[in-house]
């Protein structure tokens, strides 16, 4: 072992009670909004194919330029109940909100800069406002904070002199003061969401990753910390030198998802963030970013995979620069919505299905914490069948010492036929496809004894 300074904190996966619920939820909504949102990809004129939230970097906007966006941050489509509700309806249980994103802009008015939604003619608290909005439907909030900042004057991407480590201790102190701004002004929130942390100057701040983690938690009893923020001695981040996880939960997984049999990442709680468009994650009003938007089938496959894993999915809406929702999104979330709301068992306070083989059809799921570990209570388990075999045939494999006692649809609870193959395979028609996965209910025991006379082995001596 590598001795650390400032490793993992060594207690392992917290069982607590903010900590199982948020393994429970498995649907968060992200949502990215800023400045960004108004040009949405395109400066002067030039519509840039990359995420929105560069543009200021990609397009080498000044800092003047782009602060001048504060001007026409009107709110005029603002509707944070509206963004709430519809996140419920998805079936979304939390909400990881954009407070201030690589360009340093600031949905709250924070004490510490001027750029910020006090600057804009509304001048209204807007992340406030987000935040009671979804507490008021029941969702729970955490908190997005970039540490890179392209607009503070401090922020250094790498310390290669003296004058680059003193500017980078102003910008450190600053990102406290902040942090803990936000810890205070908005005490409810569940946890806290980082990001901007790859870069030589935060990788070389191992001290004070660790130390603003603590005085969070110590700001919020139970907060929860994705695995973005920290770096150790040595600078790895995610894991520690010794291969540990730093943070509550790994959230390295971006735009991609571990792959559907590595059982591996079930040794630890994660999350997988992922775009609704082609890369963006704010606002991109181009024929690029539509080009590659997801369907709802898409999404509740990448849901059905996560869940399997034992994961949260993290799904991304940009509003558009006004704050209004784009419309395609709200669609995507009512689709989504409505396999929620008839399939959500399959989803919510769900696991991994412990001894469930990977089908290549689908995902197992299994209800969290009853019953035999993994396989919840009276032996369910649950089948979300996503591609349907050339055959229109399941095959369905059980683990060792199980038995299918019967099968149905979740949705409408009718009961399907199964034809067992041998002692450990049965075989059933593939559901009738809709356009959407469907999620099958298997109801199993532990296998029995063989019933009926025993035929006596002739090669065995009988006494």
């Amino acid at each position: 072992m590598i001795p650390l300074q400032y490793g993992a904190d060594g207690l392992g996966r917290r069982e607590d009670p903010t900590m199982r619920a948020f393994r429970a939820d498995r649907l968060g909504q992200f949502v990215h909004w800023g400045l960004y949102a108004l040009p949405a990809g395109t400066w002067r004129g030039r519509t840039i194919e990359f995420a929105s939230e560069f543009l200021m970097q990609s397009a080498d906007v000044s800092r003047e330029d782009w602060a001048a966006l504060t001007a026409d941050f009107t709110l005029e489509g603002f509707d944070p109940g509206e963004w709430a509700r519809t996140a419920k309806r998805m079936g979304a249980r939390y909400v990881t909100v954009t407070t201030k994103h690589h360009d340093g802009f600031c949905l709250w008015p924070s004490a510490y800069t001027d750029f910020s939604v006090a600057a804009t003619p509304s001048g209204r608290d807007v992340l406030g406002e987000i935040l009671d909005a979804y507490r008021a439907e029941g969702l729970s909030t955490h908190l997005y904070y970039s540490v890179l900042d392209w607009h503070h004057p401090d922020w250094r991407s790498a310390l290669e002199s003296d004058e680059d480590r003193e500017a980078f201790e102003r910008y450190l102190r600053f990102a406290t003061d902040q942090l803990l701004e936000l810890a205070e002004r908005y005490p409810h929130v569940r946890g806290f969401w980082f990001d901007g942390t790859w870069d030589e100057s935060v990788k070389a701040s191992g001290g004070w990753t660790h130390e603003i983690e603590r005085l969070l938690k110590e700001r919020i009893p139970g907060a929860i910390v994705n695995s973005r923020l920290r770096a150790d001695d040595r600078g790895a981040r995610h894991f520690d030198s010794n291969g540990v996880l730093m943070g509550d939960y790994e959230s390295g997984y971006e735009r991609r998802l571990p792959a559907p049999w590595d059982l591996s990442v079930t040794a630890h709680d994660w999350e997988a963030c992922v775009t609704l468009t082609q890369a963006s994650w704010g606002f991109h009003d181009s024929a690029w970013a539509e080009h590659g938007r997801k369907t709802p089938a898409q999404v509740v496959e990448q849901l059905a995979q996560t869940v399997s894993l034992g994961g949260n999915l993290l799904l991304n809406f940009g509003p558009r620069g006004d704050g209004s929702l784009a419309p395609v999104e709200v669609a995507l979330a009512d689709e989504v919505g409505a396999w929620m709301a008839a399939n959500g068992a399959a989803v919510h306070d769900s696991g991994p299905a412990d001894g469930w083989a990977y089908p290549g059809w689908g995902f197992y799921t299994a209800p969290l914490g009853t019953g035999t570990p993994g396989r919840g209570p009276a032996g369910v388990v649950h089948a979300i069948v996503v591609r349907i075999p050339v055959s229109g045939l399941l095959t369905i494999a059980l683990p060792a010492g199980i038995a299918l006692r019967a099968v149905r649809a979740l949705a409408d609870g009718a009961e399907l036929p199964f034809t067992p193959l041998d002692g450990h395979t049965v075989q059933l028609p593939a559901p009738a496809s809709t356009g959407m996965p469907s999620v099958l209910v298997l109801e199993t025991a532990p296998a029995g004894p063989p019933s009926g006379p025993i035929e006596p082995n002739p090669d065995v001596a009988l006494v």
